[in-house]
């Protein structure tokens, strides 16, 4: 007991530690003020572990253990990685890469003022909604269109604008629940309007919503399955049939797309995912869809659709609290305007990964084993991700390294100072071409032939 004390005494003060050499650099690089908190946690925790039994730590020693906090408090937890998975819409990773005239338009708005909110004809105060809206009109053909945060948002806002204390129809086999433990159900009982619930898990009718609708319906919510089937014994309505059934009753029908695609998957080899353009052609009132999956743009949600809908959903309270800012929005103009010209298989990433031709990616994955001198090339599938296309995969050519403690090698690549995720498919380690952006592809195979000649 009395040899801990004594070295709990031999422990410095702070003002000690920071006349020691070593510190005078870690003044100059992060400032005192911060060096004075980590040095005291640095003593805090070397107490900590002498009142355990820990051996006694040096001022060189707790100075160092100071700069290691340091660099791990500055240091970013969001960092650029390379998607070597196939997953092209990955959620974990940040959804779509975003494309060259996305990025050099958030570069330009990002760095002084803008025009967010200001009419330069006019000179006057303007609407920030109206930098998509004309997009979005031209390229679905909707009536009129507003931009949120996100989709979730996008439905938050539309039932507590149109259906609050009101009742809202869904059927229950739309009542799911989407990435992070999110249910849908719960998303929408915050707007405050009622979920009637119609139909069974696997089987819905038409009669069964036209039975439900009271004074009080507002809408009808029509949830695209686009993260999950149901198969075998399943039955649903289509759109065609409840847009005639609210137009029979004057009740809007809203249709959450979630992922928003604007082109045809099937030209892919793919299931047709439904566009946007083919939502607002069969009369569906709103359409709610995302900025960041299929459309290949920013986190955003997208509501287009009847002019006297959005109207309502332009001055609710809500809308304030859900708008996007001007880096998202400039991303999305940039993106929208890929559509409007005609371009979006040439320009926006996640469109050339999944046009991708297989054996282009053959050629790459056969380039790849030539240069690290190792491996092979095995045939495998990519997948579209993002809560699209549940299912649906596409032929493409791994990199197959056969190697012992493939966790081990993986996780070394997820150290490299660019991060490398990969797959582990059967104890072999797979790296998927579809996904690595040519621009990474001399960062990948650099780290794999250090990594593999170790």
């Amino acid at each position: 007991m009395e040899n801990g004390l004594m070295n709990m005494r031999s422990l410095p003060s702070v003002d000690r530690l920071l006349q020691i050499d070593s510190a005078a650099d870690l003044i100059v690089r992060y400032g005192r003020p911060l060096l004075v908190e980590a040095v005291r946690e640095s003593i805090d925790s070397a107490r900590a572990s002498l009142q355990n039994g820990g051996e006694i730590i040096s001022n060189e020693g707790l100075i160092a253990a100071s700069e290691e906090l340091l660099e791990s408090w500055l240091s970013s937890t969001l960092q650029p990685v390379i998607n070597a998975t196939g997953v092209v819409i990955h959620t974990n990773l940040g959804r779509s890469p975003l494309s060259q005239a996305a990025i050099e338009a958030i570069r330009k708005i990002a760095q002084g003022y803008s025009t967010i909110e200001y009419d330069l004809d006019r000179g006057k105060r303007g609407k920030r909604e109206q930098h998509c809206e004309i997009l979005l009109r031209q390229i679905t053909h909707a009536e009129a269109g507003i931009v949120v945060n996100n989709n979730a948002a996008a439905i938050l806002l539309s039932l507590t604008a149109l259906a609050k204390r009101k009742t809202v129809l869904i059927s229950r086999s739309q009542l799911i629940e989407i990435g992070g433990g999110f249910r849908i159900p719960d998303v929408l009982k915050q707007s405050g309007a009622k979920l009637i619930e119609v139909g069974t898990t696997n089987r819905t009718h038409l009669h069964d919503f036209e039975s439900a609708i009271e004074t009080r319906t507002a809408l009808i919510l029509l949830a695209h399955h686009s993260n999950f089937k149901i198969v075998g014994f399943t039955t649903e309505p289509s759109l065609d049939e409840l847009v005639s059934l609210g137009k029979r009753f004057d009740i809007p029908v809203l249709h959450d797309l979630g992922s928003g695609a604007l082109l045809d998957t099937a030209q892919f080899g793919m299931a047709h995912e439904p566009t946007v353009q083919e939502s607002i052609a069969a009369g569906a009132q709103l359409v709610a869809f995302s900025g960041d999956k299929l459309l290949g743009g920013p986190q955003a949600g997208i509501l287009v659709g009847k002019k006297s809908l959005i109207d309502k959903l332009r001055v609710h309270p809500l809308a304030r609290a859900v708008r996007p800012d001007k880096i998202a929005l400039a991303a999305l103009v940039a993106t929208l305007q890929h559509y409007l010209k005609n371009e979006a298989l040439q320009e926006i990433p996640i469109w050339q990964m999944i046009a991708a031709d297989e054996q282009v990616l053959k050629q790459r994955a056969e380039h790849w084993v030539e240069t690290i001198g190792a491996g092979e090339v095995a045939a495998g599938a990519s997948t579209v991700g993002g809560g699209s296309l549940p299912e649906e995969t596409q032929k493409t050519w791994h990199l197959k390294i056969v190697i012992p403690k493939p966790d081990h090698f993986t996780k070394r690549l997820r150290q490299w100072h660019v991060p490398i995720i990969a797959r582990i498919e059967d104890n072999h380690v797979l790296l998927d071409p579809r996904t690595v952006l040519p621009s990474q592809e001399e960062e990948l195979l650099r780290a794999l032939a250090t990594l593999l000649s170790d």
